[in-house]
């Protein structure tokens, strides 16, 4: 009997997500998990092991609803200076947030899982470290005016493929991983399971 493949499916709401499994070619459905993020960020002190949780979590919640689905859960984590970042709830915050980037090297920690029924059969943890430039007020300023409410969806308050990209003056690492989806090592496994394109 032949083995069905199953069908992708991103337990993510995230638009950006969305996009680079679409530009590279792959099928898949979108199912948002409603996944309560902060009772796991409350036992988590580590970046990786909070971001391979969180998404674990996300895929485990969405294949439920999914039989002999594959589920993809993502997450990313900013850690700076020992402290883990949450997305910002409104522009004073982001600003706040920016301020204290300023000048540091921070981490993103990525988190990917793929789920099957109720079994997590891959796993991924993608780091990427960026180094933000010694920009002044008035350059915050204007950069908060110019981006405007679409940076409160990102962790770092930026988003690196438009004008975020001038608060950085070094950047070592993936650009999908900055983006919040490893594209290359996801495309390994899902060839492995019959869903990318070979």
């Amino acid at each position: 009997m032949e083995r069905k493949t199953p069908k992708l499916v991103l337990a993510s709401a995230s638009e950006v997500r969305a996009t680079i499994l679409g530009g590279a070619g792959i099928n898949f459905d979108i199912c948002p998990s409603q996944v309560d993020e902060g009772l796991l960020k409350g036992t988590l002190t580590s970046g990786p092991d909070l971001a391979l949780a969180l998404a674990a979590e996300k895929a485990r919640a969405v294949a439920a609803k999914y039989p002999d689905h594959l589920v993809l859960g993502a997450d990313q984590i900013l850690s700076c200076d020992g402290k883990l970042f949450d997305k910002p709830h409104d522009m004073d915050e982001a600003r706040g947030n920016l301020l204290f980037l300023r000048g540091k090297t921070h981490q993103l920690i990525n988190g990917m899982v793929l789920a099957l029924n109720d079994e997590l059969i891959w796993q991924n943890t993608t780091t990427a470290s960026l180094t933000m430039r010694k920009f002044s007020d008035a350059f915050l300023d204007m950069y908060l005016s110019r981006a405007g409410s679409s940076i409160l969806s990102s962790v770092g308050c930026y988003r690196l493929e438009a004008e975020g990209s001038q608060l950085f003056e070094k950047i070592v690492g993936d650009y999908f991983t900055i983006l919040g989806l490893p594209l290359i090592p996801l495309l390994g496994a899902l060839r492995e399971h019959g869903v990318a394109v070979v």
